[in-house]
């Protein structure tokens, strides 16, 4: 199944499920007009899916690359106009980069604190550097005021697209512009050996691509009053109000932690103005995340405590871990439940995860906690996973199947509906 058609493959992300699986449960339990809530967007495919068959659209997410990228991939744009608009950045951005140079080197020293340019020194040639921030001073630069309001969300869309190519050079399968070795597998390690590409070649080939692929399937009922709604909120507490949701189709992270995506993500995030710090604060807020907490959590579901009871015999601190995420599910779960209207349902997309050798049987404790919060369960469904489909942790230069890979070979559809 291709998952590249209307802007889907804009921007690479771990762990992706295709856009097929989203379309199917949206044109079967949805209608037109109807409201559809991905609170763990990821890329945005669920919104995207929603947004093509005529749903109103909601997605929320902690991680701001995941709402730059969703956002852009949301809001309709002139290919040819945006081609032409790409074009002049780079000429404008390689002129600067070849005449004003020390100009470039002052905006760098300016941009970031302490640790975050230590962060950036170790991570980018200083060649790229310049490069990049070339490229982004004249695409930050694009108007986006205008006297007509048509014109100005036109001309922030376009920028908005423009940032996701950007990031899209350095967040790479082959690691983009940066030291990294494989940045869209979340496997950041610094490659000394490294030639990286030029910033302005990696962005033209990105730009020509997104661009190309879009516009022959142009996003068929998308005009700019699409409402969409992309809200800085954890799925723990969408803001939403009680009952306005007619679907939910999500995936959570592995509940072993398996994809870091704040290791990769910040490699681009840093050029938008975040901080090392503020990222690192974000990522210790991602579900299940290890950061010890000491936190005392209620008693889960029997299924959950079963599989807890197992794995505290293999490894009590894996377990602990485990316990968090379980019950960080069962906020986000309930969250669900509060949100969608009666007789709805919600679809969760989960991978297996193993701690330690041990299946810990995810879809079956989720399924649980959908029960103990007040779903009906309708049914777990199984998928085999293929591999190339589903971005994972890449191969490194070996033909044998990575642990990760084995472990990762199927996921699980869980169907829960909230009783009427």
């Amino acid at each position: 199944t291709d998952g590249k058609y209307a802007s889907h493959g804009w921007h690479p992300f771990p762990a992706k499920f295709p856009p097929q699986l989203p379309q199917f449960f949206i044109e079967h339990l949805s209608n037109i007009e109807d409201v559809v809530l991905d609170p763990m967007l990821g890329s945005g495919t669920t919104l995207v899916e929603a947004m093509r068959l005529g749903r109103r659209v909601v997605g929320c997410d902690i991680d701001p690359l995941a709402r730059m990228i969703a956002a852009a991939k949301l809001t309709p744009i002139e290919a040819v106009k945006t081609l032409q608009i790409g074009y002049r950045i780079i000429d404008a951005a390689k002129r600067n980069y070849w005449q004003n140079r020390d100009a470039l080197e002052r905006e760098l020293s300016m941009r970031f604190d302490g640790k975050t340019e230590e962060f950036v020194n170790y991570r980018f040639h200083p060649q790229q550097q310049l490069e990049l921030i070339a490229l982004l001073q004249h695409i930050e630069a694009e108007p986006a005021q205008s006297e007509n309001s048509a014109t100005s969300l036109n001309q922030k869309s376009i920028r908005d697209f423009l940032r996701v190519v950007f990031s899209s050079t350095i967040i790479a399968k082959s690691g983009g512009v940066s030291l990294a070795r494989d940045l869209a597998h979340t496997r950041p390690h610094r490659d000394g050996n490294k030639k990286p590409n030029s910033a302005f070649v990696e962005f033209a080939k990105r730009l020509e691509r997104n661009l190309t692929v879009y516009d022959r399937s142009r996003l068929k009922s998308q005009t700019t009053d699409t409402p969409f709604q992309i809200r800085a909120a954890s799925a723990e507490k969408t803001g939403l109000e009680t009952a306005s949701v007619y679907l939910i189709v999500t995936s959570p992270p592995y509940a072993n932690n398996a994809i870091d995506y704040m290791r990769a993500h910040k490699f681009s995030l840093v050029w938008f103005g975040w901080k090392i710090a503020d990222l690192t604060k974000i990522r210790s807020q991602y579900l299940g995340h290890d950061a010890a907490s000491g936190k005392k959590y209620d008693c889960l579901p029997y299924q959950c405590e079963k599989t807890l009871v197992r794995l505290t015999e293999l490894d009590s601190k894996k377990a602990e871990a485990l316990r968090r995420y379980f019950a960080e599910m069962r906020t986000v779960i309930a969250e669900m439940q509060r949100v969608l209207k009666k007789g709805k349902a919600a679809v969760i997309v989960v991978g297996t995860s193993h701690l330690r050798g041990m299946d810990v049987e995810t879809q079956k404790g989720l399924a649980a906690i959908g029960e103990s919060v007040g779903f009906d369960l309708a049914g777990i469904g199984v998928r085999r996973l293929d591999r190339d489909k589903r971005m994972m942790p890449a191969r490194w230069g070996n033909k044998r199947r990575s642990q990760i890979e084995e472990r990762m070979h199927e996921e699980y559809v869980i169907g829960l509906v909230k009783p009427q």
